[in-house]
């Protein structure tokens, strides 16, 4: 008869608590929304498990947001601490279980309209890109995408992400401008490359003069994209008023969901500040992690309302995503992890 071996009991105390600290870099790496929850030995969660095994299930969730908060005069407020802000989930108050402010490396995609309108605006467009790269963190990863009636990535073969202001405005200015607009197909193409990212922060930056009238991917499909995303859209709008195919509520509805901001120069100079302003106001964010009532990871939409407490009394605003949707597994450009 075989001899039977007892379970050395310091391993697995070991093995409990290697197991138990796991989650946690789950939780902080989603960025968006992440479930977890070990069960320890002989405590199984599923029937017909072996006993003295470790189960994950999905129980608990923590909400990531990345905050912008400007004072009265549009200036940013940095001294703010964990007990100036509240959060609220479909109207509930939240626990605040993360609270960080500084300056982190983010993931960048650059979505840049190639269509055949863009062909004389394409050279403020590049200095555009020139200036927010120069106005980044030098631990940034960027990539880009243009677009017309097609999608393709801007940088050489091979080169999936880059630092350099020279490279990566070669990859804006290297392509024609030719043909129609697949704004849609850019948008679920850029979500979809940065979820290849550890980046735990996540933009995409788009610039189009005009509405989308030739993507396979429907606006639907491109919202709840965004909404199960962790990734912030900026969005700058370089329009014709004379333009029928100009559809600014889509670009400002983008922006508001995922806590990026919508912009509409009056003049095509004014990109090059813009592009400055976006880098600055990426590098100012809180982040800010809650603990979420939502009891179902069933896709439903939950709405996120973020206030903070201006130390001296003034008015402040925030801006972060309107809320998430919570899905119960991963899937392409989404900020939810379940294990």
């Amino acid at each position: 008869m075989a001899s039977r071996v007892s379970p050395d009991r310091s391993f697995l105390k070991r093995r409990d608590c290697q197991m138990k600290s796991v989650p946690i870099a789950l939780l902080l790496a989603a960025g968006c929304v992440a479930t977890a929850q070990v069960t320890g030995p002989n405590r199984s969660s599923q029937q017909g498990s072996e006993p003295g095994a470790f189960q994950i299930s999905v129980d608990v969730a923590l909400v990531v947001l990345e905050a912008t908060i400007r004072d009265h005069e549009g200036h940013a407020v940095p001294n703010l601490t964990r007990e100036d802000f509240e959060v609220f989930e479909d109207g509930r108050p939240q626990p605040i279980r993360l609270f960080r402010h500084e300056d982190t490396p983010v993931a960048v995609g650059l979505l840049i309209d190639h269509s055949g309108s863009m062909r004389e605006k394409l050279q403020e467009v590049t200095a555009g890109a020139r200036a927010f790269v120069r106005s980044s963190n030098s631990r940034d990863q960027m990539f880009v995408v243009n677009f017309n009636e097609t999608v393709s990535q801007g940088l050489p073969l091979g080169v999936r992400f880059s630092d350099s202001v020279e490279q990566l405005a070669a990859a804006v200015w290297g392509h024609p401008a030719v043909g129609t607009t697949a704004l849609y197909d850019a948008i679920v193409e850029g979500l979809a490359r940065l979820q290849e990212v550890a980046r735990e922060k996540k933009v995409l930056i788009v610039i189009s003069d005009g509405g989308d009238n030739a993507s396979k991917a429907a606006l639907d499909r491109v919202l709840k994209m965004a909404e199960q995303s962790n990734a912030m859209i900026y969005t700058i709008g370089i329009f014709d008023p004379e333009d029928p195919d100009g559809k600014p509520g889509v670009l400002r509805r983008l922006a508001h969901e995922t806590g990026g901001q919508a912009f509409f120069p009056a003049q095509l100079s004014e990109t090059v500040e813009i592009c400055e302003r976006i880098a600055r106001d990426i590098r100012d964010q809180y982040t800010i992690g809650y603990s979420s009532a939502a009891e179902k990871r069933d896709g439903a939409y939950h709405k996120i309302r973020l206030t903070a407490r201006s130390k001296t009394g003034g008015k402040l605003a925030v801006r972060t995503r309107a809320g998430y949707s919570a899905a119960d597994a991963p899937a392409a450009a989404s900020g939810v992890v379940a294990k």
